[in-house]
């Protein structure tokens, strides 16, 4: 009798449920996913929670495989040597291969004043806990809504559309990522939702107190409730396991995915570092991962030798409250472009994104393995091969 491989998939994000799923493909091969909670979260709906339009969760049974075991728990600890982890309600489960997809989280980037009185909105039970005070706030209150990329950008859009008094301070550019013609479009349609955007090199927060934000100008912005969505970092697990990790904490792998410690560890995800050069962090990234993951680990369990991952991106879609949006095009490697989509029709092609991402979910689950091919950035080996040459010490000449 052919003994089951064990696969433990730590985390159930977007990377994690996909690659859940792809590993249902062989028969022999037993999936266990971990994850905090027994829902699995939008987090690209995550802002319609706080405006009251979406409660941003579908059930499991919608995305995941019936083949896949479901654990709701934490991980506290990876068992490299022991192939195991321990969970926060006490024990452990083995495995044969691991499937690091932790995700990422909100980052007070050590700002004084965040962590006490600002509300990080990059998780479920962020939003949660922020939404009734938002409610409970009178409708003139101040409400500011610190850093101003995709999530700055769509909360202050859905906070002012539900009639708060919303001021969206930048740190620097209006979206970073965009394109200039992109960046005006979205700039128009913040000024008809009435927020005030300010942005430029004084925008910067240096402190957040119970009432106010201070600007790196010196400017004191009176603030009744702060919502922080300036930057991501992600869980320490991988540190607190002895697991090599990147700057930001993001486990450091080959271009397989495969931890450069253990080649029974694999990752996907926000939480991924392939070869140091991580990708953005988002859903667009993760489903293309997360799938890779697991067919990195299937081909180790086959005794082949895995494929390279390839990663592509069509853009980046931004909602601007329930009647606008604006989907900015891009490179293949991630490069914005002058063309975009903007207004009602940016806003159609934006929902049909959130759904379309649940749809691929949920189609991997019931036939995974469809999908064979990837969008290929072929500037990412340019990118390798002039990050490997500056690591490569050049030779003394001889004397």
């Amino acid at each position: 009798m052919t003994q089951s491989t064990e696969v433990v998939v730590v985390g159930g994000g977007y990377a994690g449920v996909m690659a859940a799923n792809r590993l249902t493909r062989r028969d022999d091969v037993t999936v266990t996913l971990i994850n905090p909670r027994p829902t699995f979260v939008e987090r690209i709906r995550l802002h319609q929670l706080l405006g009251g339009s979406d409660d941003a969760v579908v059930d499991y049974a919608t995305v995941l495989a019936d083949g896949v075991r479901l654990v709701v728990d934490t991980v506290t600890q990876i068992d490299a040597a022991g192939r195991s982890v321990t969970v926060a309600t006490g024990g452990t489960v083995r495995y044969d291969y691991l499937i690091y997809a932790v995700g990422s989280a909100s980052a007070d980037h050590g700002v004084p004043g965040v962590a006490e009185f600002a509300y990080p909105v990059a998780g479920l039970e962020e939003a949660e806990r922020l939404r009734p005070v938002l409610e409970s706030a009178p409708g003139a209150a101040a409400v500011t809504v610190v850093g101003a990329g995709p999530l700055g950008i769509e909360t202050a859009a859905e906070l002012a559309e539900a009639g708060h008094a919303v001021t969206l301070v930048c740190g620097g550019a209006l979206g970073p990522y965009l394109h200039p013609r992109g960046r005006r479009s979205i700039a128009k349609r913040l000024a008809e939702l009435d927020v005030t955007v300010l942005e430029g090199p004084d925008t910067e927060v240096t402190a957040v107190t119970p009432d106010a934000v201070q600007l790196s100008s010196g400017r004191r912005l009176p603030s009744r409730v702060t919502v922080w969505t300036a930057g991501f970092g992600v869980p320490d697990l991988a540190v607190r396991s002895g697991l090599s990790t990147d700057a930001l904490g993001r486990l450091r792998t080959d271009e397989t995915l495969t931890s450069v410690d253990d080649v029974r560890i694999v990752a996907a995800g926000d939480s991924a570092a392939p070869s140091d050069l991580a990708f953005r962090m988002g859903c667009q990234s993760a489903v293309q991962l997360g799938p890779q993951a697991a067919e990195t680990v299937l081909s180790r369990i086959a005794g082949e030798q895995p494929a390279t991952i390839q990663v592509g991106f069509a853009g980046q879609c931004i909602s601007l409250g329930r009647r606008a949006g604006t989907f900015q095009f891009a490179r293949r490697n991630d490069t914005a472009v002058g063309l975009y989509l903007g207004g009602r029709l940016g806003a159609r092609l934006k929902e049909l994104v959130c759904r379309g991402t649940l749809w691929e979910l949920a189609y991997e689950a019931r036939r995974p393995g469809t999908r064979k091919w990837w969008i290929k950035d072929g500037k990412r080996q340019e990118l390798l091969a002039i990050k490997h040459s500056e690591a490569t010490p050049t030779a003394e000449p001889a004397a």
